[in-house]
């Protein structure tokens, strides 16, 4: 008598065997009626994460072997808002070799965490919230913003300004609410992330292991601190490192400037000069041309005079300047840009700085025994009056309506300015998340060295295998391209603090040569609100006594040690030697030059290896116009509108559907295959399980070849995913499914698999239908997990005791 058990939410009709008559049992079958005609994928996702949680699917065995462990160095996103598809897009890449390394037999360690510090943060807390944080602002215990704008009689456009402290608080406000957000997102997406290894950036082991990084680096002699032009940030008026640059195509106007060349104070000749920054003549402090042209040759040696502002300044030689560049004929400022500052340290130029770190122009003087050097001092200081306050579009503005008064040239050839300025479009350089043209500030900083160790840093890109390979050569391109050490202090608020602090003289002056490193045994410190060792907090900054460093690392400093942050180096529970060198980097490809370059870089100075044997670039999701997706531009798409409209296997279907290193568009047709592909599985898993037949082998030689050309689809989509090649294993799987499969196969047996009179045909048509959609589930569980589970649940489940496909082994060449 037939008997009736449940497995997820299909009756499993099975009968026992017999063995009183000698007939064979039959295979377990499904009723086809009892499973729903649509499969509700919102509905059933939901409920496989909770049973995958239950099942601890997701659960690594601390104590495995480092031979049988595949250890994954997951990218903390940066938490500053929502996610957008292009995340879900690359982070689904990450849980596809995840969940395949599972099924093949490895102890997978899969972490997650947030990169919960920076200025993308702060920009998010200072917008959301209108708040600006000062220094010296008293701290106000629990703190009502709105109440406080209300007391103050604040403009809707004023910003509140905030204590230090009040603003690190409402930061770690932020990023909490933004990470469950993050995870309740990852989570939807069917991420198997173990939660057991979960961190942020800005908790005390990652601020504690990111100190531990500075104290090791200064120990060895690979950070130093010095004053010098650095590229700053107006707007977050912070240094920035040249990684974080890039180019933006921006209007423009070259302005021909005439200058005088002057010998005993008295001008003999002149040229023009082609600048976009006019605004920067008052810094002027040398003109340059190349050697060989011809044009200037009798000039170098002697002295040009700028107009305006009737300063000497010296004129020589450089093979860097380009003779086709405007006139050919260049004024070198104190900072245009980095050939500005190459050239003022290789001639020892005057230092004459005009901008101040909020990007305005400085209150400076001409004249006297203190001012800069002018032969018209008192017009000189009448022009600059002028421009002090001015941000760099005023100030540009004023500085060309000077260069049209002929009082100013310094020839007495009438109005400097020849002609009308001439409209170009260039490429001016930015901070990445800034808004405002990047300016080069004499300011003192933290570095680590790395240009004395370019060839150490491609040896270690050679020792890593690059998926695809030729996103190697952008890691090198890069690195030998590099010209300035990491800068790795930013003037702002909620980041790790650099650890030291500095003695101050009689005078209350830092001594900047004589540093106080924190000890080991303080990690994690704050040096605004702990003391050094061997002094009292009374000390603090009167003369005698000491200063805290009030900076704080580049997020790049803290996110590039997540191996070792997963590790948990220099722990009481330090898994180094299990988990280190990881397996693989997933990342994207425009993040090269950042995480991965510094990851890269750390670990070699830190542990003298490399950081994990692999990495794995993806591309970028393109908006119709085919241009990158980002927050910044306002053309990204939400990942939860389209996981209600389709479901998360259709999303994960999309992602594996495109190669490593390839962008990708955001296609709803690719979405629509996907939920086609997980319906045929449901209606194939139907079919397949509701045949019922005597348990017997595979003869049938239509049966067997069927099973043949499994055996290579397996053999295929295996040396795929061990390449990391999923979009393959994808491809061949489901040309496979489709096109043998269900269109084919399955419509060849549906006779046999039901012939009374052929028990031996039809007991070989039903194994062969059974075997085919055991492994071809097998094979689509990596990338549609929900559908793939749900199926294996009615029948398959109960069969091998593996109460989840992620649980059940990865389909080999042995088993057929």
């Amino acid at each position: 008598m037939p008997h009736l058990f449940l497995v997820g939410r299909a009756q499993i009709r099975r009968t026992g065997p017999d063995r009183s008559n000698g007939k064979r049992r039959k295979v377990k079958s499904i009723e086809f009626g009892d499973l729903p005609k649509r499969f509700d994928i919102n509905e059933r996702e939901a409920y496989w994460r909770k049973r995958w949680s239950e099942l601890g699917i997701e659960k690594r065995d601390p104590g495995a072997p480092r031979d049988r462990s595949f250890v994954i160095d997951s990218p903390p996103p940066t938490v500053s808002g929502a996610l957008h598809i292009g995340h879900v897009f690359s982070y689904t890449h990450q849980d596809l070799i995840a969940r395949y390394k599972r099924m093949a037999g490895w102890n997978v360690v899969y972490p997650m965490g947030w990169d919960d510090n920076g200025l993308p943060t702060e920009r998010r807390v200072q917008n959301y919230f209108s708040v600006r944080a000062e220094p010296n602002v008293s701290y106000i215990e629990n703190l009502d913003v709105e109440a406080e704008r209300l007391r103050l009689e604040l403009g809707k456009n004023q910003q509140l300004v905030i204590s230090r402290q009040n603003f690190i608080e409402m930061c770690h406000v932020v990023t909490e609410l933004d990470e469950v957000a993050f995870k309740d997102t990852f989570m939807r997406m069917g991420y198997s992330i173990d939660w057991g290894d979960e961190y942020a950036t800005i908790d005390d082991k990652s601020r504690r292991i990111a100190q531990r990084s500075f104290l090791d680096l200064h120990q060895k002699g690979h950070v130093y601190q010095l004053e010098a032009p650095t590229m700053w940030d107006v707007d977050f008026q912070t240094a920035v490192a040249q990684a974080e640059v890039e180019d933006r195509e921006k209007g423009g106007a070259y302005h021909d400037i005439e200058f005088g060349v002057f010998e005993d104070d008295a001008p003999v000749k002149s040229f023009v000069v082609s600048t976009t920054r006019p605004e920067l003549l008052a810094a002027c402090v040398g003109v340059t041309a190349h050697p060989d042209d011809e044009r200037f040759k009798g000039l170098f040696g002697m002295h040009a005079v700028t107009p305006g502002f009737f300063a000497k300044v010296p004129i020589f030689p450089s093979e860097e300047a380009d003779p086709e560049k405007g006139t050919g004929i260049l004024m070198v400022c104190t900072f245009g840009d980095q050939t500005d500052v190459a050239w003022w340290r290789e001639e020892g130029l005057e230092l004459r700085q005009v901008l101040g770190r909020n990007g305005r122009i400085l209150d400076r003087a001409f004249g006297g025994e203190d001012g800069w050097q002018s032969l018209n001092p008192a017009k000189a200081n009448a022009n600059y009056q002028q421009m002090v306050g001015k941000r760099v579009p005023s100030a540009r503005a004023i500085a060309v309506e000077l260069m049209r008064d002929p009082e100013n040239s310094a020839t007495g050839n009438g109005a400097p300015l020849q002609g009308e300025p001439q409209q170009i479009q260039h490429p001016v350089r930015y901070y990445e998340k800034g808004d405002s043209p990047l300016e080069y500030l004499t300011t003192r900083q933290w570095f680590v060295r790395l240009l004395d160790k370019k060839e150490q840093m491609l040896e270690m890109g050679r020792r890593i295998t690059w998926h695809p390979e030729f996103m190697r050569k952008r890691y090198e391109n890069w690195t030998e391209n590099l010209n300035v050490d990491w800068c790795i202090s930013r003037q702002r608020y909620f980041g790790v603090s650099i650890p030291v602090w500095y003695p101050l003289d009689d005078q209350g002056e830092r001594i900047y040569d004589d540093v106080i490193v924190a000890p080991e045994a303080m990690l994690p410190v704050d040096p605004e609100t702990m003391a050094p060792p061997g002094y009292s907090e009374d000390r603090r900054g009167v003369p005698g006594g000491f200063a805290g460093e009030a900076d704080v690392f580049d997020t790049w400093f803290t996110s590039s040690l997540s191996p070792q942050r997963v590790a948990r180096w220099g722990e009481e529970d330090d898994q180094m030697d299990s988990l280190f060198p990881m397996d693989i980097r997933p990342q994207a490809h425009d993040i090269i030059r950042t995480w991965a370059f510094y990851t890269i870089a750390k670990a070699m100075l830190h542990q003298e290896s490399v950081p994990w044997h692999n990495i794995i670039l993806s591309g970028w999701v393109l908006d119709p116009d085919r241009k990158k997706m980002s927050k910044s531009k306002g053309n990204v798409v939400t990942p939860i509108d389209t996981l209600d409209r389709f479901g998360a296997d259709a999303v994960r279907y999309w992602s594996a559907s495109f190669r490593l290193g390839s962008d990708a568009a955001h296609d709803e047709s690719i979405f629509k295959i996907g939920g086609k592909l997980v319906t045929k599985l449901y209606n194939a898993g139907k079919f397949v399980l509701a045949q019922t037949a005597e348990d017997g082998p595979i003869t049938n030689e239509l049966d067997r070849a069927f099973v043949a050309e499994l055996k290579e689809v397996v053999r295929r989509a295996t040396q795929a995913f061990e390449n990391f090649e999923f979009s393959i294993a994808l491809q061949e799987t489901e040309k496979f499914f489709w096109g043998a499969f269900t269109d084919n196969y399955i419509e060849l047996l549906k006779r046999r698999s039901r012939a009374e009179d052929d028990p031996a045909g039809r007991a070989s048509a039903v194994a062969a239908l059974r075997l085919g959609l055991n492994v071809v589930l097998r094979l689509f569980a990596p990338i549609v997990p929900t559908i793939a589970d749900e199926v294996w649940s009615w029948v398959f489940a109960g069969e091998t005791g593996h109460a989840s496909i992620h649980q059940a082994p990865w389909p080999t060449i042995e088993e057929f």
